[in-house]
C-alpha cells in the first residue's frame, strides 16, 4: 500500500491558496510514491548477444547486407541511438529504404501518472512487491517454445479465411488442433483431457476466454455513440490474398523498400468473423478504439449493465456521476491510459527486448529448408521445420516463408511486447474499474459464417450463465491483439499474453494515482487477469 509523504521543504514558497497547496500535495505524494519503487531486472532472451550477425534480433528497415543479415555499420548506428536517446543520433540511423522506424523515441517518454515504464520488469523486488513481474524474456530463437509459436502462426495463416464458427468442422483446423495438442511447449488453452480442440485454437487462457464463441460480444453487438448508429459491420480485405511469400519481396520489406502492393478491399461490409477480418480491423484502428466501442456497448440501456458496485453514486438520491465516476470520466480515462500504456510498451520494445518479427522467423525457416541456412548464425528448433503446418504452407505458397496479411508485413518496430495487447490490457482494466464484471450477457449473438448478419448463439451446457462482462473483456483484448498479431502474422503468442499483463499493471498503477484526484470516498474492486482481486480506493 502506498504511504503518505511529508512535504517538508518541497512545498513551494509563496503559495498560500488552500486548493493550490492541496493540488501540489497530490502531485508530490503520487510522484514520490512512484519514484521509490525499485527498478526491476530487465532480462532479455539473450539472442542479441548470442548471434553476431543479429539474425535473431529486430533489424527490419535497417540496412541489410543479405537475406536475414543486417549491415553491421547500420546496426551500430541503431545501437548508438538506443543507447544515448539523443534525437540527433536517431536521425543518423542507416536505413535500407525509405520506410522509417516507428516512433522509437517514444521509448524515452516519461510517465506523469502511474508507474514509469522502466519500473516494470521480469521479477518482483523483495523490497517492494508493487514491482510487478509482467515482462519476462520471450522465448529465444533456438528454443522449442519459439518453434511452437511459429508453428501456431503457420496454422493461423492457413486458417485466415475460415470463419471461427466453422472451425469445428474444418479439416485444416482439426489438423492444427491435433498437431498443437502434441507440442508440449504450446501455451494456448487445452480441454480437460489436455487436448487442443478446434474451438480452442488461437484463444487466450485468462478467465472467461474459452467460454462461448470466439469473438467477444463487445466486438459485434450493435451500439450507438449519441445519435450516431454503430452496427459494428466493418471494412475488411479480399480473401485468399496474402503477401511476402517470395524471397525478392521478403528481402525488400526487410530493407524497408516498398513493394508497391496494397491490400484489396472487400466491397461488402461484414461483421468480424474470421482472422483476416480481425487483422484488417487492427491494421488501421486507433489503439483504444475497440475498448471505446466496448464502453458504448456496456452503456446501452437495453443491456442494463450495472456500474461497478464500488461506484460512490450507486446509492445516492441527490446526485449522479459525471466528470467523476460518470460517462465523461469513463470515456476520457480510456484514451488517457491508452497513451500511457503505449509509452510503457515502447520502452520494453526498444530499450530492452528487440524481439524480431515472425516474418523474420519465417525467413530463417526458409533459408534452413532450402539449404541456405549456413548463411546466418541463427537457427530455429526442429519442431517447426518438421511440422505439418510448414508442409501445408509450402504446398499452398511455394515457399517456407510465413505469409503475411499486409503487403508491408509487420510495423517498423520490435515485436515484444505488443502495443495492441498492452493497450488492451490497460483499457479492459479501466472498464472493469467502472463496470460490474460479474454481469452476465443474456441472449448472446454470433456472426454468421459469411459475416453478413448476427444470429443467436446456441448455448452448450458449459456456457450457461458464464459469459460475464469480465470474461468478454478478457476475450475482447485477446481478439484484438491476436487479430493484429497471430491472424495478421506479425506477432507471437507470448507478445500478446505478456503485454496484456503489462497493460493491466500500467492501468492499475494509473488508477491508484488517479484515486488521489477524486473528491468522492470510494473503494472499487475488480478481478485481474490472474483471477485475483485488485482494490482501488480514495487514500
Amino acid at each position: 500500500m502506498k504511504r503518505k509523504i511529508a512535504l517538508n521543504a518541497c512545498m513551494p514558497s509563496g503559495v498560500t491558496d488552500k486548493r493550490a497547496l492541496a493540488s501540489f500535495s497530490v502531485r508530490f505524494t503520487t510522484a514520490t510514491d512512484e519514484a521509490i519503487i525499485p527498478i526491476p531486472p530487465h532480462t532479455t532472451n539473450g539472442d542479441e548477444q548470442k548471434y553476431k550477425d543479429k539474425s535473431g534480433t529486430y533489424t527490419k528497415c535497417i540496412k541489410q547486407d543479405r537475406a536475414g543479415v543486417v549491415n553491421q555499420g547500420a546496426y551500430k548506428s541503431f545501437q548508438i541511438a538506443l543507447s544515448s536517446g539523443d534525437p540527433a543520433d536517431f536521425a543518423k540511423i542507416q536505413l535500407g529504404g525509405t520506410r522509417p522506424l516507428n516512433g522509437p523515441q517514444g521509448a524515452f517518454a516519461f510517465t506523469l501518472a502511474g508507474t514509469d515504464a522502466q519500473q516494470f520488469g521480469d521479477a518482483p523486488s523483495p523490497a517492494n512487491q508493487e514491482t510487478v513481474k509482467v515482462v519476462p524474456p520471450p522465448p529465444p530463437l533456438a528454443s522449442p517454445e519459439y518453434g511452437t509459436e511459429l508453428t501456431e502462426l503457420y496454422w493461423c495463416s492457413l486458417l485466415r479465411d475460415v470463419a471461427f464458427t466453422d472451425y469445428a468442422q474444418n479439416p485444416v483446423a482439426i489438423e492444427a488442433a491435433q498437431e498443437l495438442s502434441g507440442m508440449s511447449a504450446y501455451q494456448g488453452p487445452r480441454d480437460s483431457g489436455g487436448n487442443v480442440t478446434p474451438n480452442l485454437l488461437f484463444r487466450g487462457t485468462f478467465p472467461g476466454e474459452t467460454v462461448g464463441p470466439y469473438l467477444s460480444q463487445l466486438a459485434i453487438l450493435p451500439t450507438n455513440m449519441g445519435a450516431q448508429n454503430m452496427d459494428q459491420r466493418l471494412i475488411t480485405y479480399t480473401a485468399n490474398l496474402d503477401y511476402m511469400i517470395d524471397m525478392v519481396t521478403w528481402e525488400a520489406v526487410q530493407n524497408g523498400v516498398s513493394t508497391g502492393l496494397a491490400n484489396q478491399i472487400d466491397p461488402q461490409l461484414r461483421y468480424l468473423r474470421d482472422g483476416r477480418g480481425l487483422a484488417a480491423y487492427t491494421h488501421v484502428d486507433e489503439l483504444f478504439q475497440a475498448y471505446f466501442t466496448a464502453y458504448l456497448v456496456l452503456q446501452l440501456q437495453k443491456l442494463n449493465v450495472p456500474r461497478n458496485p464500488g461506484n460512490p453514486y450507486l446509492k445516492s438520491k441527490t446526485q449522479q456521476g459525471f466528470g467523476t465516476f460518470g460517462p465523461p470520466d469513463f470515456a476520457s480515462t480510456l484514451a488517457e491510459v491508452a497513451k500511457i500504456a503505449l509509452n510503457a510498451v515502447w520502452y520494453q520494445k526498444w530499450n530492452v527486448h528487440l524481439r524480431h518479427r515472425p516474418e523474420s522467423g519465417g525467413g530463417i525457416v526458409h533459408l534452413m529448408n532450402t539449404g541456405m541456412g549456413n548463411s546466418i548464425d541463427g537457427k530455429v528448433h526442429a519442431n517447426v521445420l518438421n511440422s505439418k503446418a510448414l508442409q501445408r504452407s509450402f504446398a499452398k505458397n511455394g515457399s517456407y516463408l510465413l505469409s503475411q496479411t499486409f503487403p508491408e508485413g509487420s510495423p517498423a518496430h520490435p515485436a515484444y511486447p505488443t502495443g495492441h495487447g498492452t493497450v488492451g490490457g490497460a483499457c479492459i482494466t479501466v472498464l472493469k474499474f467502472f463496470f460490474d464484471g460479474s454481469f452476465v450477457f443474456q441472449n448472446p449473438m454470433v456472426p454468421a459464417s459469411d459475416g453478413l448478419s448476427l444470429i443467436p448463439y446456441t448455448y452448450t451446457n458449459t456456457d450457461t450463465s458464464m459469459m460475464t462482462v469480465d470474461g468478454e473483456l478478457n476475450k475482447l483484448a485477446h481478439n484484438i491483439t491476436y487479430g493484429h498479431g497471430l491472424h495478421g502474422g506479425i506477432h507471437w503468442r507470448t507478445d500478446s499474453d505478456d503485454s496484456m499483463l503489462l497493460g493491466e499493471a500500467v492501468a492499475t498503477s494509473f488508477l491508484q494515482d488517479k484515486a488521489h484526484t477524486y473528491n468522492e470516498d470510494f473503494e472499487v474492486k475488480f478481478t485481474k487477469l490472474d483471477g485475483t482481486t485488485a482494490t482501488i480506493k480514495k487514500p
